[in-house]
């Protein structure tokens, strides 16, 4: 699927008040942004913002913040809020691999949705479920670590399962074909999702999780 450039993204971007411009500004007060002590929620590559957007309204209890390093479809998250009032919501535009300078221990949750593959054997320390990255959430998740991740790349999920259980993580859940898993499984779907869903792809799933 492919995004459309937005030619004044940065204006779109800078006018809004969901967008938190310097975010390492607020590395352990998101709590203050938020302005409760809410549980936070970190979506890491939000694309166009369906999901977490989604996830917002379906939990005003608890805080969600959606990550986008791409300009164009942080801008498209944000015109899609437009005219909606979401307290618990706000977006980061920044690289994934900088996220402990914007957060403390203070993240409940990480939802990886649909993010980039890098099949190559060579590109995957670029993953976001790669071992390099697990440790970077060690730093920011606020006690039990939680990671769930959608995806139709067989690759990238096979590869998730091995890093997160090298890794200690438990699997609450697994499935292999999310959309016609029988299980009782909450599934807000992004728009790769909505997409895939109508060609009939195969959706894996995983929750993981490591309680200290």
């Amino acid at each position: 699927m492919r995004y459309n450039v937005i030619k004044n993204a940065d204006s779109i971007i800078d006018s809004s008040s969901y967008l938190i411009k310097n975010p390492e500004n607020y590395k352990g007060k998101w709590n203050e942004v938020f302005n409760n002590n809410n549980p936070i929620c970190l979506e890491l590559g939000m694309g166009r913002g369906s999901f977490i957007i989604e996830m917002a309204k379906a939990h005003p209890n608890i805080n969600y913040i959606g990550l986008e390093i791409d300009k164009s479809q942080t801008a498209t998250a944000i015109s899609n809020i437009r005219g909606q009032k979401l307290n618990n919501l706000k977006m980061i535009c920044a690289d994934a691999r900088n996220i402990i300078n914007y957060f403390g221990k203070e993240i409940n949750t990480i939802y990886l949705t649909f993010s980039e593959p890098w099949p190559k054997k060579q590109d995957e320390k670029k993953r976001f479920s790669h071992e390099s990255y697990l440790k970077l959430y060690d730093r920011i998740f606020k006690k039990d670590k939680h990671i769930i991740l959608k995806t139709d790349n067989k690759i990238l999920f096979a590869s998730a399962l091995e890093n997160l259980s090298k890794y200690w993580y438990s699997f609450d859940k697994v499935s292999l074909d999310l959309h016609k898993d029988e299980r009782k499984i909450e599934n807000i779907m992004t728009d790769f999702e909505k997409q895939y869903f109508k060609e009939h792809r195969v959706i894996y799933y995983v929750d993981a999780s490591f309680k200290n």
